[in-house]
């Protein structure tokens, strides 16, 4: 075997780290592509939107997905526990517009329907906990608000973007479903009907 010719050696150590650097381009570039992409969509998981118009959506009436989750203030909140009030679970995230714009009706009507067999639990979804506390906060929700961090409450509920709103009776069947900003002449028309008897 013959030695090796000077500089040989310094020339293959040049050329492999031509080859890793020219290798780690395309891989630091997806990077990038990804980190813009998440930045552009606030955080959206893919395919996760936001119901900019009002609506009713038909649900198959069954029993609600239960769950059990500290809220914002470390109190535990459990739909089953709720069985005997008609429950209204709104689906939100601090960075959705509609959702902050139909706000302020939801905290109106939660506190004139105090007394009666109701109870509003709000859900925020995919977001950060100093987001959501600073939301609830602002819009001085007086509800419990729970933190669904990995969207498994949002996933056995079958949302699709927020704010949406699944109602629950006292018995604990899902009956109905809205997706969009909800008004509060919408919101005390649903939760009369399902409070009369």
């Amino acid at each position: 075997m013959s030695p090796a010719a000077p500089g040989e050696g310094k020339a293959d150590t040049r050329k492999r780290n031509l080859i890793i650097a020219a290798s780690l381009v395309p891989v630091v570039a997806l990077f990038a592509l990804l980190g813009w992409a998440l930045v552009q969509s606030g955080g959206n998981p893919g395919g996760f939107g936001v119901n900019r118009s009002f609506g009713e959506v038909a649900v198959e009436q069954q029993p609600s997905p239960d769950f059990a989750k500290s809220d914002l203030n470390g109190n535990m909140v459990s739909l089953s526990e709720l069985r005997g009030k008609v429950v209204m679970l709104d689906f939100w995230s601090s960075w959705c517009p509609p959702c902050r714009q139909e706000a302020p009706a939801l905290a109106r009507v939660y506190r004139e329907y105090e007394g009666k067999n109701v109870e509003f639990v709000g859900v925020a979804i995919w977001d950060d906990p100093g987001d959501v506390g600073r939301y609830a906060q602002e819009f001085d929700l007086p509800y419990p608000n729970v933190l669904d961090e990995k969207g498994q409450i949002a996933i056995n509920y079958g949302v699709s973007g927020i704010p949406e709103k699944f109602f629950v009776d006292a018995r604990g069947t899902l009956v109905r479903k809205f997706v969009g900003p909800m008004e509060s002449e919408d919101l005390r028309a649903t939760l009369d009907q399902l409070l009369t008897p």
